[in-house]
């Protein structure tokens, strides 16, 4: 399961090494003209009405043999018997510009949304079982575009994450039930607690929603999504969020296109405060040293493990709600543009969220 790791440090490789480079030396108009799918917007062929009754369709599955979000460092062993049940939505895997959403069958996206899930779905093997769904996801590209066919791709997306969400609660039973994911992930989660959770009986058994390395505007999102803002660690029941800069942080990438948009209640999002939970402490909005981090995920020389290292990152939210991270470790050369952090929303602070889910189904269930 691990000889291949890689953890996040290999989520959106092409990413991180052509265009992370890309940017720094020529901007965002090289990005688009490199990742952005010049092809029109064509559907690919929907999946059966029953396509996620099939084990095939799951990427992690509490009856998936090698399941890789049941991967932890050394030291760390996943539950023997999950309380709970965990969907989880991995990040962008797909970045072929020669279509705009992934076909269900692509390899390396699928190779790749394997080791997503070693590195951040792990967090939950504490607590749950963890499903996580294959779909026909949008490619990289469709983030750096207002084009209609962006929208289209996403739409498409979002199409099979609720399909395979309607699985997951048949196969789920009464369990309690954590929601995650990342970036591509977290934004397909946002609309799911809309759609999904919001004045539902459904909502009462959310323990927490993870909505991490996407934005979430607090007067222009929140209250359509059905459940509350995370306040403090003891709380079930919330929704947390962070996007992980280093400083000196240049946002500018993300808060533009973000300012640009309309939120859940129709209000523009421009200037407006973002959910910041610190995922040290569990609480929105405050501080934590360091050494109140239980543990990153720091990969080995060849890439073929990783180790949690306790004491290395400090956390502060920061203005209109960014997670503030020093001068950052050195992980390799995968921080994007602006010291983002973003590929490693959920390894910086592996074991801080392994500990914030179990506290939080304690909470729950308390």
């Amino acid at each position: 399961m691990a000889r291949k790791f890689l953890y996040l440090v290999a989520i959106l490789t092409v990413l991180a090494i052509a265009a992370m480079f890309a940017y720094r030396l020529f901007g965002v108009q090289l990005l688009r003209q490199t990742m952005v799918p010049t092809a029109a917007f064509r559907a690919l062929p929907p999946p059966p009405a029953d396509a996620y009754a099939r084990r095939e369709m799951w990427i992690a599955h509490p009856t998936r043999p090698g399941n890789p979000a049941l991967w932890t460092p050394p030291g760390v062993q996943p539950a023997r018997d999950p309380q709970a049940a965990v969907f989880f939505i991995h990040p962008t895997s797909f970045l072929d510009r020669a279509a705009w959403n992934a076909p269900l069958d692509n390899r390396d996206a699928n190779d790749r949304a394997a080791l997503f899930l070693r590195g951040q779905a792990s967090a939950f093997n504490g607590v749950g079982a963890i499903w996580a769904p294959r779909y026909r996801q949008a490619t990289f590209g469709a983030f750096l575009t207002n084009a209609d066919a962006a929208t289209q791709a996403l739409d498409l997306a979002y199409g099979d994450v609720l399909a395979a969400f309607d699985r997951f609660l048949m196969e789920a039973g009464d369990r309690p039930i954590i929601l995650a994911g990342h970036s591509q992930g977290a934004l397909h989660l946002s609309r799911l607690l809309k759609d999904r959770v919001a004045g539902q009986p459904l909502a009462r058994r959310i323990v927490a929603a993870y909505v991490v390395g996407w934005p979430i505007s607090r007067t222009a999102d929140l209250p359509e999504m059905g459940l509350p803002e995370c306040q403090r660690a003891e709380q079930a029941g919330c929704i947390l969020s962070w996007q992980s800069f280093a400083e000196p942080a240049d946002p500018s990438l993300i808060l533009d296109t973000f300012d640009a948009t309309t939120g859940f209640n129709g209000i523009r999002r421009a200037g407006t405060p973002m959910v910041c939970t610190n995922p040290i402490t569990g609480n929105a909005g405050d501080a934590a040293p360091a050494e109140a981090n239980l543990g990153t995920l720091v990969p080995s020389a060849d890439l073929t493990s990783a180790t949690l290292e306790r004491g290395m990152v400090p956390a502060r939210c920061e203005g209109r709600g960014l997670l503030m991270i020093g001068a950052g470790p050195n992980l390799g050369n995968y921080v994007l543009p602006g010291n983002n952090y973003h590929v490693f929303d959920y390894s910086l602070f592996w074991g801080n969220a392994r500990a914030d889910a179990g506290r939080r189904l304690k909470a729950f269930g308390g």
